[in-house]
């Protein structure tokens, strides 16, 4: 399936970039979520037309996710939760209870935008955690994870 895509997506492509997604993908991901539209001819032209707005776009979204990665790599988070003996916690502290912690503390962030490739982490520590905010921005945020007394 020929798509042009509408914003820049890691290993596929840039804006305006015309690529060959398997069907699937397209269908059921790209197209619904307004990241890419078929590469007919009408969108094609469309997409010409459109190009300085959507590149105005891209620039504003790129530039807006560098400023919450500023003040977020500054950032320390705590999280006190019950655990036994040997620091092992009763449950787990995935990417939604990071999301959720952050958001109380008044800095607005998905549970999307956090990263966890080694899976929920299920003790005591700190941890260096991913918080990807755009394709091109990333920051680091340290989580301490404390046993309740």
């Amino acid at each position: 399936m020929h798509v042009i895509l509408l914003e820049k997506i890691a290993n596929l492509g840039d804006l305006g970039q015309e690529v060959v997604v398997k069907a699937g993908y397209g269908r059921n991901y790209l197209i619904p979520q307004h990241k890419a539209v078929p590469a007919t001819k009408e969108n094609v032209q469309q997409f010409e037309s459109r190009r300085t707005e959507l590149e105005r776009l891209a620039k504003e979204k790129k530039t807006s996710a560098e400023e919450r990665a500023k003040s977020l790599r500054s950032t320390e988070l705590t999280i006190t939760m019950k655990a036994g003996e040997e620091g092992k916690l009763f449950g787990s502290i995935s990417g939604r209870d990071i999301a959720e912690a952050m958001t109380a503390r008044g800095v607005a962030l998905e549970k999307s935008e956090v990263r966890m490739p080694e899976g929920p982490i299920r003790e005591v520590g700190s941890f260096e955690i991913d918080i990807h905010l755009h394709t091109e921005v990333e920051a680091i945020i340290q989580l301490t994870i404390v046993a309740e007394s």
